[in-house]
């Protein structure tokens, strides 16, 4: 029988809550609501991986598991979102500086894990179906889309599912960015920059598996 939780996954767990932890260790200190929006941003930055794992279920390409990732797909860049939440880090008495450090640097980190870990369970569907080469070119098309989309969530602050709710507004600014590329060069800037840095982490990740595997 599978696992319910793999010991990556458990690991995943403790990180996440450690960080909210941290969050409700701060409220009970001030009862002030400051960075209370982590448990939300955590719970859509879960939702790819939610998607990944249902994956599992799947062993070549069918209506199912075209719609896990579909699903993963539009809701991946949630997770890597989290990282730009440094942005709110600043100095709020009487709480100390380095303990807002950790709450920021620690969701970044479990934003960007739990993004890595989904990928890393799509490539291991997409193994199985196509070549090395397709499933790497596949790795950085997704890495440039979710720079793309945090991007447009920081930035124009459109939410995934505004791709069913809001498709009209949302392609307007879309297909201008793709029309006019050198009118938005912070967009093309950050989206291919984000996407490379990504990339590296994840596969120096994916380099000491593989080193701690022997």
């Amino acid at each position: 029988m599978r696992k319910i939780c793999s010991p990556l996954e458990r690991m995943l767990l403790l990180s996440v809550l450690f960080s909210l932890c941290l969050v409700i260790m701060r409220f009970l200190l001030t009862w002030q609501l400051s960075y209370f929006f982590y448990f939300w941003n955590t719970l859509l930055a879960i939702v790819p991986l939610c998607f990944s794992r249902g994956l599992r279920r799947y062993s070549r390409l069918t209506t199912g598991s075209a719609m896990m990732m579909a699903g993963w797909l539009v809701f991946f860049p949630n997770a890597a979102y989290m990282i730009t939440d440094i942005f709110h880090y600043e100095f709020r008495p009487p709480v100390p500086m380095w303990f807002d450090l950790l709450v920021v640097i620690t969701a970044a980190w479990n934003g960007l894990l739990l993004g890595i870990v989904s990928l890393m369970q799509v490539e291991h569907f997409l193994a199985g179906l196509y070549s090395r080469h397709t499933v790497t070119a596949f790795i950085f098309f997704s890495a440039i889309l979710c720079g793309y989309g945090v991007y447009l969530g920081r930035v124009y602050r459109f939410n995934s599912w505004d791709v069913v709710t809001a498709p009209s507004g949302l392609a307007s600014i879309v297909w201008g960015h793709l029309l006019r590329p050198f009118d938005h060069i912070h967009t093309w800037g950050f989206t291919f920059l984000f996407a490379i840095m990504f990339s590296i982490v994840y596969f120096t990740l994916k380099q000491l598996r593989t080193t701690g595997n022997g």
